[in-house]
């Protein structure tokens, strides 16, 4: 492991510069917190000048340690990309573990979610920005291996000045199979209660459709200008079970955020709406890709501006699941060469995430292991093709989505079995 450790000593940073640029931490320069430990803002001083910086400062209580610190480090310094956030250096010194980052003005997207300075336009180009962020982590290129975030929210998208979409919050992600006869991995579930596929939350099956699932749940908090869960009148009421049931009677817009409806265009609705909900599916051959995500998007925004994009061409899966996109994008042979073997389809070794609850709202916040389970899974997940048909059903039915969905409290009862009664925690090869 320290052979691996040492392809990094170009980024580590003194912990007596940290101390001076956050003024050894203090309160004044916290400006958020999560799973990981609080996050702090100071300038470095650089060849270039000043840069400002955000620090995010280890705490052990909450769970996460040294195997989440490297797994960030190694993998913001492999994939980079104009919608992934900059990682600057980091400290491993003196029992304190601090990352540093690029500081992202504006902060995270869930605090704008029901902001008015946030049009439509605006609003989609953060959702294209999101996904190809994303979709780029999703495409292994010539490799056999694709990144799997594993907790998409709209608490890690973060946004610069000029509402720039950056994902956020690498250290529960996993390399996951691609170009592979298996191109799934099963793992101990991890990520944020309310965005997470309640089918790995049921099976522990993980692919790249679990993080589909969740970017699914971000496109309607951003339509909606609402966090996927909320209390009204003292009674939770979640989002998902919300669209579950407007969305097939072509009643989306009944739940649309109230300042964006003006001005905007049905197509646009529609064909947001439509690629938003497929990734929803429980069937994982039918949510879409994220580079399908990224197309539909940006047809979304082209019908926004008056334009007439044409129809979607999805892409086609080949037999070993991988597909690809607009963009190709290949490791170099330098960074295959940090990838520590541990890390590659292995059984999940995380540690047990116990802490209490933090504010979801946090803009660094990291995902937690999910205590319970939603129930919006509970309504049916109706054929997203008949949405936008009056009165009349298609002559295609989903057998898994006709019926009533599972609850997915059953997912996290203590020792949680699978089909033949054997524990699963083993992955599958």
């Amino acid at each position: 492991m320290m052979h691996h450790i040492n392809k990094f000593e170009h980024l580590e940073i003194e912990l007596e510069t940290i101390k001076l640029a956050t003024n050894n931490f203090s309160d004044e320069n916290c400006i958020g917190g999560g799973g990981f430990g609080k996050v702090y803002k100071g300038e470095l001083l650089q060849q270039k000048g000043n840069k400002v910086v955000a620090f995010k400062r280890l705490d052990p209580k909450f769970g996460q340690g040294n195997p989440e610190f490297w797994k960030e480090i190694v993998m913001l310094s492999m994939y980079k990309h104009e919608n992934i956030v900059s990682l600057l250096g980091f400290c491993d010194k003196n029992d304190e573990k601090i990352l540093a980052y690029e500081y992202v003005s504006r902060r995270s997207l869930d605090s704008y979610l029901n902001d008015d300075d946030l049009t439509w336009i605006r609003r989609l180009q953060i959702c294209i920005g999101a996904a190809q962020g994303l979709a780029y982590l999703h495409n292994p290129g010539g490799t056999q291996q694709r990144v799997l975030h594993r907790d998409i929210k709209s608490s890690n998208i973060l946004l610069d000045e000029n509402w720039n979409a950056n994902i956020s919050d690498m250290g529960l992600s996993k390399f996951g199979p691609a170009n592979q006869q298996y191109t799934f991995l099963v793992s101990n579930t991890v990520g944020t209660l309310r965005y997470c596929d309640p089918l790995y939350i049921e099976t522990g099956l993980l692919t790249n459709e679990s993080d589909v699932y969740s970017f699914g749940v971000v496109l309607f908090e951003i339509l909606c200008g609402r966090l996927c869960m909320k209390t009204k009148n003292g009674v939770p009421e979640s989002l998902t079970s919300l669209v579950r049931h407007y969305y097939p009677q072509n009643k989306i817009s009944e739940i649309v955020y109230g300042n964006i409806k003006e001005g905007m265009n049905p197509k646009s609705l529609e064909t947001f709406a439509t690629i938003a909900y497929r990734c929803l599916k429980r069937d994982l051959e039918k949510r879409p890709l994220m580079n399908d995500v990224v197309s539909a998007l940006e047809n979304a925004l082209e019908y926004q501006h008056g334009g007439n994009p044409g129809p979607i061409i999805t892409k086609q899966r080949d037999p070993k699941g991988y597909t690809s996109g607009k963009r190709d994008y290949t490791l170099g042979e330098s960074a295959q060469a940090w990838i520590h073997p541990q890390w590659i389809m292995t059984p999940e070794s995380e540690s047990d995430y116990s802490e209490s609850e933090e504010d979801e709202s946090s803009s660094y916040m990291k995902g937690r292991k999910i205590p319970e389970s939603d129930e919006d899974n509970s309504d049916e997940d109706e054929d997203e093709s008949s949405s936008y048909k009056k009165g009349r059903k298609t002559p295609e039915s989903d057998e898994d989505d006709s019926e009533s969905e599972k609850d997915e409290s059953s997912s996290y009862k203590k020792g949680r079995k699978d089909k033949k009664g054997k524990k699963k925690s083993k992955q599958i090869s």
